[in-house]
This record gives C-alpha cells, sequence and structure tokens, in this order.
C-alpha cells in the first residue's frame, strides 16, 4: 500500500471501524467516507447511495460484531473484546490486498493491524525500487 493515497472507509461503525479509520490516518492515508448522494428508506434498514472521489486507491470494508466488554479477560489490553473481518481491496486493478478475519482484544488487534499495515507498505516500497 502507499501511504498518502485516498482511501474509502465506510462511515459509522462500532470501535473497531473507528479504530481501523483512525490507524490508516496515522500512516498516513487520507481516509474518506463518501458523499451521501441518496438515501433509500424503508422498513428495513436505509440503504445509501454515495459518491466516491474520483482518486481513491483503496477500498476498507470492515464488518464486525457488536464489542463485547471483557474487564478480566482483557484488562491490560483495552478491555474490548472484538470480532471482526477486514478487507482492502485496490481499485487499480480489483485485487484484495488483505483478506483478515479475527478475534480479540482490542490493543492487540491493533497492534497486529499496524503490523500488517507496515509489511504493507514494505512490500511496495520494495516493488517500487525493483522497477
Amino acid at each position: 500500500m502507499e501511504p498518502k493515497s485516498v482511501v474509502y472507509a465506510k462511515h459509522g461503525g462500532y470501535s473497531m471501524k473507528r479504530s481501523v479509520k483512525e490507524a490508516l490516518e496515522r500512516h498516513g492515508y487520507d481516509v474518506r467516507t463518501g458523499k451521501l448522494r441518496r438515501v433509500y428508506g424503508g422498513d428495513e434498514e436505509d440503504k445509501e447511495s454515495l459518491i466516491l472521489p474520483g482518486n481513491v486507491k483503496y477500498i476498507v470494508r470492515v464488518n464486525e460484531s457488536t464489542e463485547i466488554f471483557r474487564p478480566v479477560w482483557c484488562a491490560f489490553n483495552g478491555f474490548w473484546w472484538w470480532r471482526f473481518s477486514l478487507s482492502i481491496t485496490d481499485q487499480k486493478d480489483g485485487k484484495e490486498i488483505l483478506s483478515w478475519r479475527g478475534r480479540g482484544c482490542q490493543n492487540s488487534s491493533l497492534r497486529k493491524l499496524d503490523d500488517i499495515l507496515d509489511k504493507l507498505e514494505k512490500q511496495q516500497k520494495e516493488e517500487k525500487q525493483k522497477q
């Protein structure tokens, strides 16, 4: 992944989704949630139509269950237990860069995410040097 690139991530979410967006911003990515075009109402959950910036390089999708407060299990690791799946796709070629399904305490999951982003950025740098 190339830092300083524009990344689309869906708005809202529980703490995992918010934390992923914050981690990407710490790594130097420009995180955008899109511009609302239209809301389709109905009996079920509202559906939305968004306009994405034309320069979006990566799409990040986070699916998560409601976090669980685990003061004993995660006492020194963020107190919250997460179950999630995370996917990062390159918009240029449609290739999925990352597919990660996991569960764990908040802080350890964020440390793993930082490690993963570091590795993806390192791979990108090495590929550019080869060219």
